[in-house]
């Protein structure tokens, strides 16, 4: 790749990195800012949700505005968004303002990270330029919270406004590169009817597909917006994501989350009866009959969601029962970002040599070896023996995240990059909540006994029970996976362009990885209900 290429994957990677950097600070500083505004328990866990609800709420809209809209203009439109109100959120006084800049936020990067994602897919060749892109992009979002909770730690030492003020610096310096480097796309014709179909078996048959060269800005669309397919997308991912955040709650309040959950259900039914009639549809659904594609988005929702379930675990085990502090436990941490300097650099060798089905059930392995390691944990482990699951943890990401990723994406019709990447986005995000509120409900419920709390040995209990769920994911995404090496027998050759990819994806990181995302989408523990917090602290 040329200079003005690699400065524009800078650009678009920096956006991920942004995310990543953004949910992991806010993640170390929680306390803090509880503290200092007087928030209530719940309340600071919405801080965080709230995040989590509106970036899984309209990222699968973000990806396909992206395609209709134009995706220079959604990344910079949403990019200034984000900018504007992550500043917001360091002047906030008050909870509810926090939470509203949290929401928007989070609306704001489930439109520009699709874009983002959708014009690197874009605007470089498929193949092995394209890969290396993507995993690049890949090592960028886990650096991004890798370093986010290190300097999230050091900056709410100077003061957690910072927190959000550091990211509108770094969004304001990627916007003014952006409006350079990022090309105004020429609009391309909608094609007609035969053309249409001969694409949806184009992306039946991935394989059999000639990528298109030009980056394109969205097809016209001669007969309007697909109003109400948005419409009931958006409520049904809103719902769908409130009542997965309310799984943190156990049986508690059960009624309310299994309303939110049926109201979803009956509004995706609707959307997908939508979809069906509608001549300009916003999502079609030809592209869910493409079996690489949905099983790299599971594959992505599995494997994030066991990664952030595991940290989620891990910190406060670390802060809760060892009595740790924010700083100690996010250097502890910094280990699990040896994915961004091995996803750009070992994955792609192996990728190259093997395929992406091996690589990413490789990965899928190394994690279920990781998680397992840490089953039996003590109360008194020293690092030394956490850093082996912490390490091999660090691996699995570069491994798998990058190549799920790639086969997200590969052998989807360009005009569809925005949509395939809106989905994978999805998945992430879902994960990631899945992930933390499942922990979170089983810890809870293994330590609902009166002893839970006072006894640091029914606490340690209740922590390897919470440990039983990102195994049991990342396990089941090992037998999903493997699924994958059926659909490619031969991996390509040394030195060769990769072909399309059939094994499945993975931000947010932190995507956010962000999930993504939402590295504490879940309550923040109550310390009247747990009185080992209270002495930690």
């Amino acid at each position: 790749m040329g200079t003005r290429a690699w400065a524009l994957l800078l650009v678009l990677c920096g956006t991920i990195f942004l995310e990543g950097i953004d949910v992991a600070m806010l993640a170390v500083a929680i306390p803090s800012i509880r503290s200092d505004l007087d928030l209530a328990t719940d309340t600071a866990a919405w801080v965080m949700s709230a995040y989590v609800l509106g970036y899984a709420g309209f990222t699968l809209l973000g990806g396909r505005a992206a395609d209709l809209l134009g995706r220079r203009r959604m990344f910079l439109t949403w990019l200034t968004v984000f900018l504007a109100f992550s500043g917001l959120g360091g002047f906030a006084t008050e909870g509810w303002t926090l939470i509203v800049a949290r929401f928007v936020t989070g609306v704001s990067a489930a439109f520009m990270t699709p874009a983002a994602l959708s014009l690197i897919t874009t605007s470089y060749e498929e193949g092995e330029q394209r890969n290396k892109a993507l995993l690049v992009f890949a090592g960028t979002a886990a650096g991004g919270f890798s370093l986010g909770l290190v300097i999230g730690g050091l900056l709410t030492q100077l003061g957690w406004r910072w927190v959000f003020f550091a990211p509108v610096l770094l969004a304001g310096a990627l916007l003014v590169a952006a409006v350079r480097l990022i090309p105004h796309q020429p609009r391309t014709a909608e094609p007609e009817n035969g053309e249409r179909q001969n694409a949806e078996r184009q992306n039946a048959e991935p394989e059999n597909q000639e990528p298109e060269k030009s980056p394109g800005r969205p097809r016209r669309r001669t007969e309007g917006f697909d109003i109400l397919g948005a419409g009931t997308a958006a409520a049904a991912m809103l719902l769908a994501a409130y009542a997965v955040i309310r799984l943190e709650h156990g049986l508690d309040g059960w009624q309310l989350t299994a309303g939110a959950a049926l109201a979803a259900t009956t509004l995706l039914v609707v959307f997908v009866a939508v979809e069906r009639r509608t001549p300009t549809p916003l999502v079609r659904l030809g592209i869910l009959r493409t079996g690489s594609v949905v099983r790299a988005d599971l594959g992505a929702l599995l494997f994030v969601g066991a990664f952030f379930g595991f940290q989620f675990v891990l910190t406060l085990y670390l802060q809760e029962l060892r009595g740790w502090s924010s700083l100690q436990t996010a250097i502890a941490l910094v280990v699990l970002g040896c994915d961004a300097i091995l996803a750009p650099t070992l994955t792609p060798r192996l990728v190259t040599r093997f395929g992406h089905a091996k690589v990413i059930l490789g990965g899928f392995v190394l994690a279920v070896v990781a998680y397992g390691l840490f089953l039996p944990v003590g109360m008194d482990w020293s690092y030394a023996a956490m850093f082996p699951t912490l390490i091999i943890a660090g691996t699995a990401f570069a491994l798998a995240y990058g190549p799920l990723t790639i086969a997200a994406t590969d052998g989807v019709a360009e005009s569809e990059q925005g949509l395939a990447s809106g989905l994978l986005h999805t998945a992430t995000q879902f994960g990631s909540a899945i992930g933390i509120s499942a922990v979170t409900a089983v810890y809870g419920l293994a330590s609902s006994g009166a002893s839970a709390g006072s006894d640091p040995d029914a606490t340690l209990s209740a922590f390897r029970a919470a440990l039983i769920v990102p195994v049991g994911m990342v396990t089941l995404g090992a037998l999903l996976s493997s699924f994958g090496l059926r659909s490619r027998t031969k991996p390509p050759t040394a030195g060769a362009p990769a072909a399309p990819a059939t094994a499945a994806p993975a931000t947010a990181a932190p995507t956010t990885v962000a999930a993504t995302a939402s590295v504490t989408g879940a309550a923040i523990p109550d310390p009247s209900a747990n009185p080992t917090r209270q002495a930690s602290s």
